[in-house]
C-alpha cells in the first residue's frame, strides 16, 4: 500500500490543503447552495462523521471575505466555474460558528463553554472596535462578550451582534455558517437541563435568521432536524435538506467512484470487499454512500499494519447511547423488529424527521426515526419513501457489518447489566444441585428475554450463558478466551469448591435438540474437560445444552 497524507481526525480545510493531505473534492457543494440564492436558510441534516464540519471549513474558506483562498481551491473542480469564483470566493463577510464542544453535566458548565466559544469568535474580529461607524454601545457589548462578562440577553443576541458589526464594517450582508446547532439540546436533554438550553438557542437562532436584513444567507448543520422545538419558526425562506434529500446527499459521504479513486490511491483496490461491507450501505436519498471517518481510519489502519483488520471506528466516536436506552425501552414488539433487523433482513416503519429531543422516548416510531436519521439504520436501496401527512414509511436495515457489530455488543452489555438484576436463585440452584429439568425451565425463561442476534448462531448462546452467571459472584470463563481444548463455558463457585461445566450446541431443527445434547454430552466426556479440575473440586457438574431459536434442552452427565 502507498503512503501518504491522510487527514484523519483533521476537519480544517485549510490545513488539509496546505499540508497536500488527500482531499476528496466536494468543492461543488458551493455551486449547489449558490442555485438557491433566494434561500435565507438551509439546515442540512446528516449522521455524525459524515463530513460535516470538513465542509463547512470548505465554505467559510471559499467566502470569507477576510482570506485568499485561491491557492487553497487551486485544482478543485469549483474554480471551473470562473464566473462563481470571482463574484463569490472571499468577497462576503462571513461568520463561521460551531457548537459541537457545548457540553457539561449541568446548565451552568455547559453555559461557560457557550461563553468561551463565543469569545474565542469575537477575538478573530476585534478590528470591528476600530470603526468609527460602529455604534459605541455595541463596542461595549463586544468587549463583554469577549471578555465572556455578558448577560444572558447579550449571549443570545451575540451572532446577531456580530453580524450587525460586521455589517457595517465591509458594507456587505454576512454568511453565517453553524455548524452542528443541535449539541447543546442534544447534550442538555441527556443531562437534565434541556429547557433552559433551548431557551438560549431559542433566541440566538431567533435573533440571527428571523427578518435580520445583515443576513445574506445561512447554512446550518445538525444531525436532527428539531423544528417542533420552534427554534426556526417564522425564518423567511428556509430549506432543510435531511437524508431522505437528494440535491447535497453526495457531498456528505464518500461515494462508490471517490472510493474507487481513494483506493487506487493508496494502491488498496484489493480490500475493497472488505471496505463495502464494513462502512459502505447508507442510502441517502437516492445516493449511495459510505462513512467516510471509516474509510480513512481504516486506510491509515492498513499503512501502518497491511495486516489490519477492519474496526468500528464510527463506534469509537459515541457511546452509542441512543441504541441502549432504545433496547431498554423494548417491548415485544420491538425485540422482534430487532432480531429481524440483526438477521440481516428489513422492517418497515413509519419515520417522522421533525423529532423533539425532549420527547424522543415518547413513542416506538420516534425511536426508530431517530435510529434512522442517526446513522444506525439505513432506508433499503430503491426504495421510495411514501408520504402520510408529515410522516413516511420506509423499509429499514442495518447497514453494514461495523452497525451491526455495534448493535450486537450494545446488546450484550444490556443482556449482562439487566441478568444482575434478573432473579436467578431458582436457577443457580438448579445448576448446583444438577437439576436440568428446572434448569432447562429457568435458562428458558432468560433466553425469552433476551434479543438474540447472529441468526442464532453458537456464538450468541456462549455469550448468553457466560452472561447469566457474570456478576452474580462466580467466576466465569469461555472458550473464546482460552481457544481449543475448553468446554464453551465454566462457572467456579470456589468458596463451596464446586465448578459447572458447560458444552452447547446450536440445533439447525427442533427435531435435533435432543440429539444434539447429547452430542454435547459425549464432547465433554471424550475430550476429558473434567479431568483438570479432579484435583482442585470436589463437585463437578457437566452439562450439555442444546439450543434451537430461544427453546433449550439441558442435561446432565
Amino acid at each position: 500500500m502507498h503512503t501518504f497524507h491522510l487527514p484523519v481526525g483533521i476537519s480544517d480545510f485549510a490545513e488539509i490543503r496546505e499540508n497536500h493531505f488527500y482531499y476528496v473534492d466536494k468543492s461543488l457543494l458551493v455551486e449547489q447552495l449558490l442555485k438557491t440564492t433566494g434561500t435565507k436558510v438551509t439546515l442540512i441534516t446528516r449522521p455524525r462523521r459524515f463530513g460535516k464540519t470538513i465542509g463547512m471549513s470548505m465554505l467559510a474558506n471559499f467566502f470569507d471575505i477576510r482570506k485568499e483562498s485561491s491557492k487553497l481551491f487551486e485544482g478543485l473542480n469549483i474554480t471551473q466555474n470562473q464566473t462563481l469564483c470571482k463574484k463569490w470566493m472571499n468577497q462576503w463577510p462571513t461568520i463561521f460558528f460551531s457548537l459541537k464542544d457545548i457540553d457539561g453535566l449541568t446548565f451552568e458548565s455547559a453555559y461557560n463553554q457557550l461563553l468561551i466559544q463565543i469569545s474565542d469568535l469575537y477575538k478573530e474580529h476585534t478590528y470591528l472596535l476600530d470603526c468609527e461607524e460602529i455604534d459605541s454601545d455595541d463596542k461595549k457589548v463586544f468587549l463583554k462578550l469577549k471578555a465572556t462578562e455578558s448577560n444572558e440577553a447579550q449571549v443570545s443576541r451575540a451572532l446577531s451582534t456580530l453580524m450587525r458589526m460586521l455589517n457595517i464594517y465591509y458594507k456587505k450582508p454576512v454568511i453565517l455558517l453553524l455548524d452542528e446547532y443541535d449539541v447543546p439540546i442534544a447534550k442538555a436533554s441527556t443531562h437534565g437541563y434541556y429547557d433552559k438550553m433551548l431557551e438560549v438557542m431559542k433566541l440566538m437562532m431567533s435573533t440571527a435568521l428571523k427578518d435580520n436584513s445583515t443576513l445574506h444567507f445561512a447554512v446550518i448543520t445538525g444531525c436532527l432536524k428539531i423544528a417542533k422545538e420552534s427554534i426556526f419558526t417564522g425564518t423567511n425562506n428556509f430549506v432543510s435538506n435531511t437524508i431522505t434529500d437528494s440535491r447535497l446527499n453526495e457531498y456528505f459521504g464518500f461515494t462508490q467512484e471517490e472510493v474507487d479513486t481513494l483506493l487506487k490511491a493508496a494502491n488498496a483496490t484489493k480490500h475493497s470487499e472488505e471496505i463495502k461491507h464494513w462502512y459502505d450501505g447508507y442510502h441517502f436519498g437516492n445516493v449511495d454512500v459510505y462513512c467516510p471517518w471509516d474509510v480513512m481510519n481504516y486506510l491509515r489502519d492498513l499503512q501502518l499494519n497491511p495486516n489490519a483488520k477492519p474496526e468500528s471506528y464510527w463506534n469509537n466516536t459515541s457511546d452509542n447511547s441512543i441504541i441502549r436506552s432504545f433496547i431498554d425501552y423494548a417491548g415485544s414488539n420491538i425485540t422482534k423488529k430487532l432480531e429481524t433487523l440483526l438477521s440481516g433482513n428489513s422492517i418497515s416503519q413509519q419515520i417522522d424527521e421533525n423529532l423533539t429531543y425532549d420527547y424522543l422516548h415518547s413513542s416506538e416510531e420516534n425511536l426508530w426515526s431517530i435510529l434512522y436519521l442517526t446513522g444506525y439504520l439505513t432506508s433499503s436501496k430503491n426504495d421510495s419513501l411514501s408520504v402520510s401527512g408529515s410522516d413516511e414509511i420506509s423499509t429499514l436495515k442495518i447497514p453494514n457489518a461495523e452497525i451491526k457489530e455495534i448493535f450486537e455488543s450494545t446488546i450484550m452489555k444490556w443482556f449482562s447489566d439487566n441478568a444482575k438484576v434478573w432473579n436467578r436463585k431458582a436457577l443457580f440452584d438448579a445448576v448446583w444441585s444438577g437439576d436440568s429439568l428446572s434448569l432447562t425451565e429457568e435458562m428458558s425463561k432468560l433466553l425469552r428475554r433476551t434479543i438474540s442476534y447472529h441468526d442464532y448462531k453458537e456464538d450468541f448462546y456462549h455469550a448468553f450463558l457466560a452472561g447469566i452467571f457474570t456478576g452474580a459472584g462466580y467466576m466465569v470463563e469461555s472458550n473464546r478466551e482460552h481457544g481449543e481444548g475448553r468446554s464453551d463455558v465454566v462457572v467456579y463457585d470456589s468458596l463451596n469448591g464446586k465448578v459447572a461445566i458447560f458444552e452447547a450446541k446450536y440445533s439447525e431443527k427442533l427435531k435435533d435438540m435432543e440429539n444434539d445434547c447429547n452430542r454435547a454430552l459425549r464432547q465433554i466426556n471424550t475430550r476429558m474437560y473434567a479431568e483438570e479440575y479432579e484435583d482442585d473440586y470436589d463437585q463437578i457438574l457437566c452439562y450439555g445444552i442444546s439450543f434451537f431459536k430461544k427453546r433449550c434442552l439441558v442435561k446432565i452427565q
